[in-house]
């Protein structure tokens, strides 16, 4: 998934973006509200870790403008203020959930990739396509019973392809989905990695190339 983390203090900011990349999402990162909303306008997320005190626009702005702009992506709402009071005021703004600091990576992480699937049409927890069985809170792949070891970025596209049930997927939409804002769109690691992605899943081959248009698993 693509995730923002907006975080005005940087330590945090990045360590919550490297749990996340553990988990094969694309994470970028605004450390104050102005910079969050200037990526909202650009950018696709499916999912943004919101901290409520921001320098510049405050979080509950930019949690208004989301809503306002009717944007698909979830927000997860992060604060010191951990009082009842501070939570549902922060769900009225329009915020999908509410974690008070400090809290545990491995809870957040869990949350983020719950939100991330009621930002998409509904599919299950785990995926289930051509022998391949993908379950994305275990980040574990194996196809007819065998495990493997993808990489960060082999993991992403894998899921991708199986979460399109059956669509095409572009090049451009899964750079999009798996690589962060600082990826070249001109690079070839696209087509790099569904080539090493292609070598790990074995035969008979499962991901098929549609000329100019994709990718897909039929």
């Amino acid at each position: 998934m693509r995730v923002l983390v907006v975080e005005d203090e940087r330590v945090l900011a990045e360590a919550i973006a490297e749990w996340l990349r553990d988990d094969a999402h694309a994470v970028d990162i605004a450390l104050d509200g102005d910079a969050a909303l200037q990526r909202l306008g650009v950018n696709d997320y499916d999912v943004v870790v919101l901290d409520r005190d921001l320098p510049r626009v405050h979080g509950d702005d930019v949690c208004r403008a989301l809503v306002e702009a009717q944007s698909p992506a979830r927000v997860l709402m992060l604060t010191a203020a951990a009082e009842i009071g501070d939570r549902v005021a922060g769900l009225h703004l329009g915020a999908d959930d509410y974690m008070p600091k400090p809290f545990a990576f491995p809870e957040l992480a869990a949350r983020v990739l719950a939100l991330g699937r009621r930002s998409r049409p509904a599919v299950p927890p785990v995926l289930r396509r051509a022998g391949i069985v993908l379950d994305p809170g275990r980040r574990q792949v194996a196809r007819d019973g065998r495990y493997l070891p993808l990489s960060k970025k082999e993991f992403g596209v894998l899921a991708e392809l199986m979460r399109a049930d059956g669509a095409v997927v572009s090049a451009e939409q899964l750079l999009e989905k798996v690589w962060d804002e600082h990826t070249d769109p001109f690079t070839s690691v696209v087509r790099i990695t569904v080539l090493k992605l292609r070598r790990k899943l074995g035969d008979p081959p499962v991901v098929e190339t549609v000329a100019g248009v994709g990718y897909r698993i039929p």
